[in-house]
């Protein structure tokens, strides 16, 4: 363990957030996600949740400020009747973390698990809530 380092992310998803260079991205995949088909690179996270995992990678990662929407959801199939309150509790971090009010873009969901498969590394947690997947796009780290 280490000073400062939010301890559910593990030494894995560690390395591989420091790998991560600007404009790389990284999909937070929820329990139903084809995370393992999908991945370039898969960590395992099995057991977490999204919003807490989320709230410790923006401990550490910066969002792309260069792109209008640093983060995508995968949209809503249409005419599925699905409630989808996690997406504001992902802006309620969000905004808290990196002070953005309106981070999302929407993507359908082919495109997003094509999207997916380009990511830098695919995360695969426990999160059981629907619709729930999120791709963050790393920005730069200043000396701020």
């Amino acid at each position: 363990m280490l000073i400062g380092i939010p301890k559910i992310l593990s030494p894995e998803l560690l390395k591989v957030l420091m790998e991560m260079g600007h404009g790389d991205e990284i999909v937070l995949a929820d329990g139903n996600f084809p995370a393992a088909s999908h991945a370039r690179r898969l960590i395992r996270c099995d057991g977490l949740g999204i919003p807490e995992l989320l709230d410790a990678v923006l401990k550490l990662f910066p969002l792309d400020p260069y792109v209008p929407k640093p983060a995508a959801l995968m949209q809503v199939v249409p005419g599925d009747p699905v409630k989808t309150p996690i997406w504001e509790t992902y802006a309620d971090v969000i905004r808290q973390r990196a002070g953005l009010a309106e981070p999302f873009e929407q993507v359908e969901r082919f495109a997003f698990y094509e999207r997916a498969k380009q990511a830098y590394a695919v995360v695969a947690t426990g999160e059981s809530a629907l619709y729930a997947n999120l791709i963050l796009k790393k920005g730069v780290v200043t000396d701020a």
